[in-house]
């Protein structure tokens, strides 16, 4: 087994249809706290949210770029993004 955490880069849906994308090391637990609440302040008020992509990277460093990347696109994008994913899996 490896001691090497895996690198998380994730994109929620919102109940609103507005999309979050983040990054961690445990992806279950961070979606968890997402829908309690306890994640980031702007999916506080738009609960519930469903995991639509996730993507392991090799670092920190990558995931947060990464994460950079994904936010930069516009809505448009990211939905061909999710269907892509979505395709693939």
């Amino acid at each position: 087994m490896s001691d090497t955490p895996v690198f998380w880069v994730y994109i929620l849906k919102c109940s609103d249809g507005s999309m979050y994308t983040g990054q961690t090391i445990d992806l279950s637990r961070r979606v968890a706290l997402h829908n309690a609440g306890k994640g980031a302040i702007f999916t506080r008020g738009r609960r519930p949210v469903t995991l639509v992509y996730a993507e392991k990277t090799a670092s920190r460093g990558d995931a947060l770029r990464k994460e950079k990347e994904i936010r930069r696109l516009p809505k448009k994008a990211k939905e061909l993004l999710l269907k892509t994913w979505n395709d693939k899996t």
